[in-house]
């Protein structure tokens, strides 16, 4: 059966035509005369039985057959189009639900914690700032695809920014906003978040606290920005159904997963993902070396480490600094080098020992000096990893693949 469906399209047609008349039947028959009823059971047990035979011609007649049969006696369906339109939206709905709860999750690195395995957004003042060139042309499209964004908007006026209006949204994307210099409108198209899609570009140009504003002359920049988008990446979900998740893993987890104190304390909110790489199991006893390396169960790890090959790579000589890789810093190292006093204060030293309970694992983020991660809020519930990172497919950039390591 399988097979003739495969080499015969008047076998196709006719089971389509059953399965969407016997449906209509269905739907109708308490509304229909016997005799319609009776025919139209005739017709579709006649097809049936060509359908089993499997010969093309006889298949055809018993089709013309139904096809009369339903003409006589079925009501088309008002809107047949409309309504199989919808059919297929609500299906393709239902499998793209299906394929994010139980294979796959899209997700944007919100931060630059994890730089530079993967980038958050970041920006550039490009203001004051003569020597910076601002491509043009084929050279701006290719850096648009690679994550670059440019905001360049100068003053048509003489005067101070007296307003900035909201930021106009569709969903989750921004799409223009205005502010206001010397009585004249200007106009941000797609403007950035700069850490709050709420109010766009205004922390750049709307300080009313201030006793006084910057006065522009017509013909001076206002706001000269690059933009750097952050990784958009896909999350295997899949896999933790089969495995436990592994050390060196970069995986995205629910934030709720985090203890609810330390939540509140560096105001986490409860319903966002993160994504770190996994550093520490269950039931393990985890210590930050002076030389930035981890220490489990009294093992150094280092570059040898299956997935810590670039975390532990370091110039040993190179002081700390953001986003490149140089190890795991405890609060000692942090305090040597005039990083915050409040640096790491579950690893303050090379002979605290953090002891990992069951069902938890510690996570962490490459980048070693502005992460928030298991050194300030502990562990993590293991139930609320979500999955492990799987794809990066925007921007195209070098990240742009799968399975970062």
């Amino acid at each position: 059966m399988i097979l003739r469906w495969f080499w015969s399209s008047a076998y196709r047609q006719g089971k389509a035509a059953r399965h969407r008349q016997a449906q209509l039947l269905a739907a109708q028959r308490d509304d229909m005369d016997p005799e319609g009823v009776t025919a139209m059971l005739t017709a579709l047990a006649a097809l049936d039985g060509a359908l089993a035979d499997g010969h093309s011609g006889r298949i055809r007649i018993k089709l013309e057959e139904l096809q009369f049969a339903a003409h006589q006696w079925i009501k088309p369906h008002p809107r047949r189009i409309c309504r199989g339109t919808v059919e297929i939206i609500m299906v393709a709905l239902v499998v793209a639900l299906g394929i994010r709860t139980f294979f796959i999750q899209p997700f944007k690195i919100p931060t630059g914690s994890m730089q530079p395995t993967l980038y958050g957004v970041n920006y550039l003042n490009l203001l004051n700032q003569p020597d910076s060139n601002e491509p043009t042309g084929w050279r701006r499209v290719v850096a648009w695809f690679q994550g670059v964004q440019y905001v360049h908007v100068v003053a048509q006026a003489d005067g101070v920014v007296e307003r900035v209006g909201a930021v106009v949204r569709f969903r989750s994307l921004n799409l223009e906003q205005s502010f206001w210099i010397g009585g004249v409108e200007h106009v941000v198209w797609f403007p950035p978040d700069l850490g709050d899609a709420m109010q766009g570009i205004a922390p750049l140009i709307w300080h009313p606290g201030r006793r006084s504003q910057i006065y522009y002359k017509k013909g001076e920049d206002v706001i000269n920005l690059r933009r750097r988008a952050g990784d958009f990446l896909l999350a295997d979900r899949l896999t933790y159904n089969f495995r436990r998740p592994e050390r060196g893993e970069i995986v995205v987890f629910k934030t709720s997963g985090i203890p609810e104190e330390a939540r509140e304390r560096y105001q986490i909110p409860p319903d966002e993902f993160y994504i770190k790489r996994l550093v520490g199991l269950p039931d393990e006893r985890v210590q930050i070396g002076d030389d930035r390396h981890l220490v489990i169960n009294g093992q150094r790890l280092d570059a040898s480490t299956p997935h810590f090959a670039r975390v532990y790579g370091f110039d040993p000589a190179e002081p700390p600094g953001r986003q490149p890789y140089l190890g795991h810093l405890n609060g000692t190292v942090a305090q040597h080098y005039r990083l915050s006093p409040t640096f790491a204060p579950l690893f303050p030293d090379a002979d605290t020992i953090y002891t990992n309970p069951p069902g938890n694992c510690l996570v962490m983020g490459d980048n070693t000096v502005d992460s928030l991660d298991s050194r300030y809020w502990g562990s993590i519930s293991e139930d609320a990893i979500v999955g492990k990172c799987w794809l990066v497919f925007w921007p195209l950039s070098a990240r742009f693949g799968f399975e970062q390591e």
